[in-house]
């Protein structure tokens, strides 16, 4: 009997930061490795997802320190930063969230690993604050 797939979705704030990521590897002279993180995305990332959406470490392990982004961690929508995961492959650090069934993955935002942190207020819209790490 095969296992239940999970369902992979990607957020408007994820493919905003995708737009972002094309723009920072273009001025960095490296707009190749835009083209392979998209190839990543669809052959190796999401299927991964959607067979072990728990395959990521949960962001709390490593809470960040400042009173601030503690605060505006808080004020995310109840459960939601308990749901937070953070999925390492290779230069990139992908942050999603399983929804409160379980069932569905949420790609909410994707860095390189030279950019700055993520900035929360942009994932859940009408949410104060954005922490950051």
């Amino acid at each position: 009997m095969a296992e239940p797939l999970f369902r992979v979705e990607l957020t408007a704030s994820f493919l905003n930061r995708l737009e972002a990521l094309e723009a920072f590897l273009t001025d960095a002279d490296a707009a190749l490795a835009f083209d392979g993180l998209l190839v990543e995305l669809r052959a190796t990332v999401i299927p991964n997802l959607r067979r072990f959406p728990r395959i990521g470490r949960r962001y709390l392990e490593q809470p960040p320190q400042s009173t601030e982004a503690l605060a505006q961690l808080a004020a995310l929508p109840p459960g939601a930063a308990d749901r937070l995961r953070e999925y390492l492959h290779g230069n990139y650090l992908i942050l999603y969230s399983l929804d409160s069934t379980g069932k569905v993955v949420h790609l909410l935002s994707v860095r390189h690993h030279r950019e700055l942190s993520f900035q929360f207020a942009r994932l859940w819209p009408g949410d104060a604050g954005a922490p950051e790490r």
